[in-house]
């Protein structure tokens, strides 16, 4: 088994820690020797699995004290996920924010009048299915998508396409728990899109770039409690 699989594993098996312990937020985890001893796998193997999970939000490390628990993952993303895949799942993040970026600075720089339309009724069409009781995922892919075609690049079309499948999870799971929340959840989920389009509108390219990342990062700051 590779040692990505491995660490897709020891990641998976972090995570039931944390729920079945019912750890909270600055709550320690076992140590990565003690961890390794328990999955029995190599602590590079259990360092790689803390390193994804810190830079999914999940965990931190302290300088000499160990990894601490800072957000536990929403029990609602199970309904959307199985736990196996949350590994694979939130590690599209990671690509989302160098390649969605990209394509929403250069859309910026490049999308037609057209292109732009398209976007604009991408952006209403996704409005109304949030502030209804409709899914809301395929609006939230399409304008997503839309974005991609404006950069006038097909070639990022197909690596867009290949991350349908785990980012349709993450789109469902995240319009679900933030409809669970108070209505500024999703209220914020439609002012990240408009700061996107805004800066697609005026050509703004760096702006465009910041307001996607912004964006993608709090998209999976929600899947949190």
């Amino acid at each position: 088994m590779s040692e990505e699989r491995l660490a897709d594993r020891a990641y998976t098996a972090i995570v039931r820690i944390i729920n079945d312990s019912r750890l909270t937020p600055g709550d320690r985890l076992p140590s990565e020797s003690s961890l390794a001893g328990s999955f029995g796998m190599s602590r590079t193997i259990v360092r790689e699995a803390l390193a994804r999970l810190a830079s999914d939000g999940i965990t931190e490390a302290r300088r000499g004290a160990g990894s601490y628990v800072k957000r536990r993952p929403s029990e609602r993303l199970g309904t959307h996920m199985p736990i196996d895949a949350l590994a694979r799942t939130l590690g599209t993040y990671e690509v989302r924010f160098v390649l969605e970026a990209e394509t929403a600075r250069l859309a910026a720089l490049r999308r037609s009048h057209q292109e732009l339309d398209t976007i604009e009724r991408a952006l209403e069409a996704l409005r109304t299915a949030l502030l209804s009781n409709v899914p809301a995922h395929d609006e939230d892919w399409l304008l997503h998508r839309a974005i991609a075609e404006a950069t006038g690049n097909s070639a990022f079309l197909p690596m867009f396409d290949h991350l349908q499948e785990d980012v349709m999870q993450i789109l469902r799971a995240g319009v679900d728990i933030s409809r669970s929340r108070p209505p500024e959840a999703i209220g914020a989920m439609m002012e990240e899109h408009d700061a996107i389009v805004e800066a697609i509108r005026t050509r703004d390219a760096d702006g465009a770039a910041l307001a996607m990342r912004w964006h993608l990062s709090q998209g999976r700051k929600r899947l949190m409690p």
